[in-house]
C-alpha cells in the first residue's frame, strides 16, 4: 500500500485583518477520497483549507489557511509520500498589498491589484522524485477536455480528473480522468463517493507500486 498525500478545500487570501479572497470550494471531494483511499489500506496525510467537513479519523490532517501555507504544508510532506491528489482549489491570486486595519468604506471604487499565487500541483510536479507520482484536478467552465490535458502537461501531472464549476459544494457531480496522451481512463457521474472509488482504483491500477 502506499502513503497518499490529498489537498483538499479552498484556501484564503487575506485584504486586511477581517475580509479576504476565497471560493465555494467544500472539502466533499477531498473527504470523499481519504475515506476510498483508507478503504483500499493506504495511508493518507490530508492538507486542508478551511472546511466545515470532517475527514475520517484514519487520515492525519493538517489544517491551513494560505495557499503559501498549503505549499508549504506539501513541501513538508510530499517527500514522505508515494503520490498526491491534488484536489483542493487553492486561491490562485492573492493581494499585492494587504492592509493593516480594516479598510473603511469611502464612497467610491476599492481597486485591488493582485499577482499570482504558487502553484502547488505544479511544484509538485516538479519535484517528483524516482516512483513518485501526481493527479491533478482540473475545473474548467469551456473547454474542460482540452484545458484538463493542457494542465496535466503544465503542471507534470501522470493523470487529470476533468469536472465542471457545477461540482464546487455538489454532492454529486460528473467527471473524465485524462492520461498524458489524452486518453480517456474513466468517464464517470454520480455521488462524490462513486466518483472517488473510480479515482482511486484507477490510481491504483495506473500508478501505485506494490510494496513489499
Amino acid at each position: 500500500m502506499a502513503r497518499i498525500l490529498i489537498t483538499s478545500g479552498p484556501t484564503r487570501q487575506y485584504i486586511d485583518p477581517v475580509r479576504f479572497i476565497s471560493n465555494a470550494s467544500s472539502g466533499l471531494m477531498g473527504q470523499a477520497l481519504t475515506r476510498a483511499a483508507l478503504r483500499q489500506g493506504h495511508e493518507v496525510v490530508v492538507v486542508s483549507g478551511p472546511v466545515a467537513v470532517r475527514y475520517p479519523r484514519g487520515a492525519r490532517t493538517v489544517s491551513v489557511e494560505t495557499t503559501r501555507e498549503m505549499l508549504a504544508a506539501c513541501e513538508q510532506e510530499f517527500p514522505r509520500c508515494q503520490g498526491l491528489i491534488g484536489v483542493a482549489a487553492p486561491c490562485d491570486y492573492q493581494p499585492v498589498k494587504v492592509a493593516q486595519e480594516k479598510i473603511s468604506k469611502t464612497g467610491g471604487p476599492l481597486l485591488l491589484e493582485l499577482v499570482e499565487t504558487p502553484d502547488i500541483v505544479a511544484a509538485m510536479g516538479m519535484a517528483k522524485r524516482d516512483g513518485q507520482w501526481t493527479v491533478g484536478f482540473a475545473l474548467e467552465t469551456e473547454d474542460a477536455r482540452f484545458r484538463a490535458l493542457a494542465k496535466l502537461q503544465r503542471k507534470h501531472c501522470d493523470l487529470v480528473v476533468a469536472n465542471s464549476a457545477a461540482a464546487i459544494n455538489a454532492a454529486e457531480s460528473a467527471i473524465e480522468i485524462l492520461d498524458p496522451g489524452g486518453n480517456i481512463l474513466a468517464a464517470v457521474c454520480g455521488p462524490k463517493s462513486r466518483l472517488a472509488t473510480v479515482i482511486m482504483n484507477t490510481i491504483r491500477d495506473r500508478l501505485i507500486t506494490p510494496t513489499t
